[in-house]
């Protein structure tokens, strides 16, 4: 069984957003979803999410068709803009996120200290979230995304904004989960030096999947971008 598989999903608002998207990630694979701003990949997550309707193609999600709560239960979603109450603690948020998701007490508490540890931020779980600086912030969504331990996990330019130690120790974080829980996880950016040798690299340019492979040319990146964007590329 296929972890996400995308078959030619087109979407459009004013002008198409996605056109015959196609790809598919098996059980524990961390993926890089590459793209401009603009080029499709909040649509993309919105659909997998069941934020959107889908207007054509199909998308199945850990086996289910997109929008069945089987499927739904089985993701951790982080997205670009946070989705954090400001007026609740860090501890009353991640409760709250683990309530939802059926935890008994005793597991919630224990998985809100060992994500807590693990990111550096035992000693926020009192704080206001409106108190923490950005980058707590985004560590805070990514632990709460991680608690009911997910299978899938997709995650929207979750390090934009943030400096280049946050960035990595949340990149870290998220590939531990893949590699020692067997979770599969989309990572959705812009930031072209977030790929490492090896990774699995899905370029996503204009609404189309551009390229799709292991092991890109790391250094050659921002020349590839900006070969895409000029229009003989894009032709």
């Amino acid at each position: 069984m296929t972890a996400l598989e995308l078959h030619d999903v087109s979407h459009k608002y004013r002008k198409p957003a996605l056109r015959g998207v196609s790809f598919s990630m098996e059980p524990g694979e961390f993926v890089l979803l590459l793209g401009l701003n603009g080029a499709g990949k909040t649509t993309l997550f919105s659909l997998v999410a069941g934020l959107l309707g889908l207007q054509k193609g199909s998308i199945r999600v850990l086996g289910h068709e997109v929008g069945r709560s089987a499927a739904l239960a089985g993701c951790g979603f982080v997205f670009q803009q946070s989705a954090l109450d400001l007026d609740l603690t860090v501890a009353q948020s991640l409760r709250y996120h683990a309530a939802l998701h059926g935890l008994p007490r005793g597991d919630a508490r224990r998985r809100i200290e060992q994500e807590l540890e693990r990111f550096g931020l035992v000693s926020c779980l009192h704080d206001l979230v409106r108190t923490l600086s950005g980058g707590q912030r985004r560590r805070v969504e990514i632990a709460r995304a991680l608690l009911h331990r997910p299978r899938l996990l997709l995650l929207d330019e979750a390090t934009v904004g943030l400096d280049v130690p946050s960035r990595r120790a949340i990149l870290q974080r998220v590939r531990a989960q893949c590699a020692e829980q067997g979770a599969t996880a989309l990572w959705a950016t812009h930031l072209t030096d977030e790929v490492e040798p090896g990774d699995r690299a899905i370029v996503l340019h204009e609404g189309q999947v551009r390229d799709d492979r292991r092991d890109m040319a790391v250094a050659s990146l921002p020349d590839y971008f900006a070969r895409l964007a000029t229009p003989e590329m894009a032709s």
